[in-house]
């Protein structure tokens, strides 16, 4: 009987495959419902977490981007400090070694002078030295000249004849 209902809705005889009008008007109400309720209720909920979720993921990259940039930025500033660092050490290596060459000048132009003040003190006391010693030999050359002549010749010679 159902087959015959259903033989007037198509002109045809789809035999198993014809559809029954009760059956396809609570379809199409059950599909109806089905979509308002995933359409008003699930849907939008669906919708708003894919969003929030897309919001995070490109928060996320933002956030990635953000911190990639500060930490290029960082690294240049650490790097032009490192480059100023070694600037100032280079500085500092080349005003210590000027200082030491210099104190090495002047510790050699100190010794030089010190050596040669000793080569002069040295020097004035071997001249007065000599010039003492040459006044003694003197007086005594010419005693001992008068003495050798004496002994020589048999008599006292000069000064001593008398």
């Amino acid at each position: 009987m159902t087959l015959a209902q259903n033989s007037t809705i198509f002109d045809m005889d789809l035999g198993p495959l014809n559809p029954v009008t009760a059956e396809l008007i609570l379809g199409v109400v059950l599909f109806a419902l089905t979509f308002l309720i995933l359409a008003k209720g699930i849907l939008p909920k669906i919708n708003r977490t894919l969003a929030q979720r897309e919001d995070a993921i490109a928060g996320g990259t933002e956030r990635a981007d953000d911190l990639r940039a500060e930490a290029t930025q960082i690294r240049e500033q650490y790097e032009a400090e490192l480059a100023e660092a070694r600037h100032d050490a280079a500085r500092i290596r080349s005003q210590a070694t000027e200082e030491g060459a210099a104190a090495i000048a002047a510790a050699r132009a100190e010794g030089i002078r010190e050596r040669e003040a000793i080569l002069a003190s040295g020097a004035e006391r071997i001249a007065g030295e000599r010039a003492a010693a040459e006044r003694e030999l003197a007086a005594d050359v010419d005693a001992w000249a008068r003495a050798l002549a004496g002994r020589i010749v048999g008599e006292p010679v000069g000064a001593d004849r008398g």
